[in-house]
């Protein structure tokens, strides 16, 4: 199991193999971010995208999908999060692609109010298969720490 004492700053993982498919890009648009561009193959070839693209929330689900399957392989002992500093969607994402992550721990620190836990700080990058970075987020994570009287 890791807890957070075992993350250190600079740490940086690789991870993840996700296919994207149209049939996914054309559900998850339709469900939740239904923009003629992420539906329709005529009205994306008039935009910048050329085709049909994934809804950069649905690169940020595959993402998460990701982030959680390595989370589990490595028997993390995470406790969610409280949410996301910053996130950009850098190229567009299309059926077809290959993503895959990399994340690097830039920031930790002990919960002042619950010993039990620490915060720390990870800047999460999603490629696709020619190695193009597709998005971009700097996340926010608590994790269980091994020993709770403990300090950094």
């Amino acid at each position: 199991m890791i807890f957070y004492e075992d993350l250190e700053i600079g740490l940086t993982r690789s991870f993840g193999g996700y296919e994207v498919t149209r049939e996914e890009v054309l559900e998850f648009a339709s469900k939740y971010d239904p923009q003629p561009f992420h539906l329709s193959d005529e009205a994306a070839a008039q935009t910048h995208f050329g085709k049909i693209s994934a809804s950069g929330w649905h690169t940020c689900s595959m993402t998460m999908r990701m982030m959680v399957e390595n989370m589990m392989n490595e028997k993390s002992a995470g406790l969610g999060s409280p949410g996301v500093d910053q996130l950009r969607w850098i190229k567009p994402v299309y059926p077809g692609d290959t993503l895959r992550c990399e994340t690097e721990i830039i920031e930790k620190r002990r919960s002042a109010s619950r010993p039990e836990m620490g915060i720390f700080k990870s800047r999460i990058r999603t490629f696709n298969q020619k190695d193009e970075m597709v998005l971009e987020m700097v996340s926010n994570a608590l994790m269980r720490t091994r020993d709770p009287e403990g300090s950094d």
